[in-house]
């Protein structure tokens, strides 16, 4: 966990130190979840590379606190989850207290903003993926109850008008580290980002730079043809700090590249909203990252000798060609909400559904469920490591 207590208490202390406003609110989950982990999973056989979780009760609370003054504005997202937990091997009891975001924001000038904390740096309007983000390639919008955690920066923010934008970033932290096998490649690195705005269009544009890394080049951009329809699309190209290389010899150990060729990710989407406010969308991702359906075969079949590596070094997604729709009810409907979505890999040919609903049953206390299902053979992405899971739980706002 990153330390963060000492720089929130000067921060607050900063905020506070002025006449403010504070305000303080949270929602507390309950819930229990089920995953039924494939048994004859090649990248994770018996559950001991992966360890998913097989059974599980959680408690969280997930907090938001402002302070706000004339000049500065502080605000924090602390969260606090106490769990029960079993992977196959017995019962486990888990907790965590962390910031998943926090913020210390003044206006230096007019039109010139500078921040610092812990912030997600997510933009563009897909859900599948975000291939214009550097640190968010997987932006959590698949998972309703997924909790994004921020990279740490100082950002400075211009803005010209209110149709042009340039950002300035310094990561210090992003935490992306997914294995021993690959350390953060966005530590002690820079962005600049720039956006315009017209009356029914967007545009963003994104450089980054890590220390060790060629720069990541990305772009957003979005597009209202009418009251009805938005076009959107996504794209960044970047490399890799490893790149794991499939042999047609099966008998053979993977190979590496350090780092690979820049490769290029790219996501078009159309979004259809009917008379009731419910939101349709279309979305088509091309991922040169990913493997052609030769080299996705050869993968599976040299995961049998290292499933550890194969699991570790895998590409963000496997494939090279995704087909994803979602149908999304009114999100501003205060009785509830519903999502269905379903991802289909056209190299391989494995699905994924994913439905969420949630009821509200007082204007505080609501009931949700989170189902997904993976079809496919054990040889396949979405069906590779468990064939479904459910959660069930509910939710009280803390006002």
């Amino acid at each position: 966990m990153r330390r963060f207590v000492p720089v929130l208490s000067l921060c607050a202390s900063v905020a506070m130190a002025q006449e403010s406003n504070t305000d303080v609110t949270g929602t507390l989950y309950a819930y229990a979840n089920t995953t039924m982990p494939r048994a004859d999973s090649v990248l994770n056989p018996g559950n001991r590379v992966a360890l998913l979780t097989q059974e599980g009760v959680t408690l969280e609370e997930r907090g938001n606190i402002k302070i706000e003054t004339a000049l500065s504005r502080f605000t924090a997202r602390p969260i606090i989850a106490l769990a029960n937990t079993n992977d196959g091997t017995g019962a486990q009891q888990q907790h965590s207290i962390y910031m998943s975001q926090w913020q210390l924001q003044t206006h230096a000038s007019d039109g010139i903003t500078i921040a610092l904390g812990r912030e997600v740096l997510n933009w563009g309007a897909g859900q599948f993926r975000s291939p214009s983000s550097p640190f968010y390639f997987d932006n959590g919008r698949s998972n309703p109850m997924r909790e994004l955690s921020g990279v740490d920066d100082i950002r400075s923010v211009w803005t010209l008008d209110m149709q042009h934008t340039f950002t300035l970033a310094y990561i210090v932290d992003s935490a992306q580290s997914q294995s021993q096998f690959q350390p953060d490649p966005w530590r002690r690195s820079w962005l600049v980002k720039y956006d315009q705005r017209g009356e029914d269009w967007l545009l963003g544009g994104i450089v980054a730079k890590p220390s060790t890394l060629p720069a990541f080049l990305g772009g957003h951009g979005q597009i209202t043809l009418s009251d009805a329809f938005m076009l959107y699309g996504e794209t960044g190209s970047s490399s890799q700090p490893i790149a794991l290389i499939t042999s047609n010899n099966v008998i053979s150990a993977f190979s590496y590249q350090m780092p690979p060729p820049r490769r290029a990710t790219t996501l078009l989407g159309l979004a259809y909203t009917v008379m009731d406010g419910d939101t349709l969308s279309a979305e088509y991702v091309h991922d040169n990252r990913g493997y052609t359906a030769a080299q996705e075969h050869s993968y599976f079949q040299q995961a049998a000798l290292q499933p550890s590596i194969a699991l570790a070094l895998a590409p963000p997604l496997l494939g090279r060609d995704y087909l994803n729709l979602v149908w999304q009810s009114n999100i501003l409907e205060t009785s509830g909400n519903w999502r269905l979505m379903a991802a289909h890999n056209l190299t391989d040919g494995s699905n994924q559904f994913t439905c969420y609903g949630e009821k509200s049953i007082t204007p505080l206390f609501s009931l949700f469920v989170l189902g997904l299902r993976n079809s496919g053979t054990a040889q396949q992405e979405f069906a590779s490591l468990f064939s479904s899971s459910i959660t069930l739980g509910v939710k009280v706002a803390i006002p």
